[in-house]
């Protein structure tokens, strides 16, 4: 009998009520019945975790910080509670499409990695369309490591957590998140590449959506020299 491979996806909240239910419904229906939805919440003073509760769902498991660390502390809480082989990330107010988790898991069975990336579309808070330009992802530089490095390190914006997908035992090279870690989704690149386990595919999986609230911005606002002190540390 063929066994489904069994998959955890991991999510950091925070003041998420706007967008948690359609993201989470979306992921959900990616899901079978074994596969769990890992949620850590980092002390959100609205309405996100009752939202997350009332869903009464056993695939959602839900753990709240004592108090606020922020959203590095959190995903790398979320992943080190992941039980199952494969490893999504998720943010709270993205849109994960039909069948993504079943696509990216078939390409990721096909190569030897640690590591799979794909791209996506942009939307804003309504989830229309935004004509946002990012580098992404290209398959034909999958294997390009010090490119994909050098790129990371001069701020290309190619790759992001909400696009990855990893495997358990990626895990125990990469956590815990050391303690000067700025961006975990960077970090959890840096390290595929340097390993040589790195895959991109060129679909697109999801729609990530911008908004006044966003975690991350889609264009950072530190400093110059912010930046040049962050790459030196890595």
């Amino acid at each position: 009998m063929k066994v489904n491979p069994l998959i955890s996806v991991c999510m950091a909240t925070f003041n998420g009520q706007d967008f948690i239910l359609e993201q989470i419904n979306s992921i959900l229906s990616n899901l079978g019945s074994l596969d769990e939805l890992i949620i850590v919440d980092d002390c959100s003073n609205d309405k996100t975790v009752n939202i997350i509760k009332r869903l009464n769902d056993e695939r959602i498991k839900i753990f709240i910080n004592e108090r606020n660390f922020g959203e590095v502390y959190s995903f790398n809480r979320a992943l080190s509670l992941a039980s199952n082989d494969f490893i999504f990330l998720s943010d709270q107010d993205d849109i994960w499409l039909n069948e993504r988790a079943k696509l990216m898991i078939q390409a990721f069975k096909l190569h030897d990695s640690y590591l799979l990336t794909s791209n996506f579309d942009w939307i804003d808070q309504h989830g229309h369309s935004l004509n946002i330009y990012h580098d992404g992802v290209l398959s034909k530089n999958s294997a390009n490591y010090y490119k994909n490095i050098i790129d990371i390190f001069i701020g290309k914006t190619n790759y992001f957590g909400c696009a990855m997908l990893m495997s358990k035992d990626f895990m125990q090279m990469i956590l815990p998140f050391p303690s000067f870690t700025e961006s975990h989704d960077l970090w959890i690149a840096l390290n595929a590449n340097l390993l040589k386990k790195n895959l991109h595919i060129d679909n697109k999986t999801l729609l990530k959506r911008a908004h006044g609230n966003n975690a991350t911005s889609t264009i950072s606002n530190r400093k110059f020299l912010q930046k040049i002190w962050s790459r030196a540390i890595f």
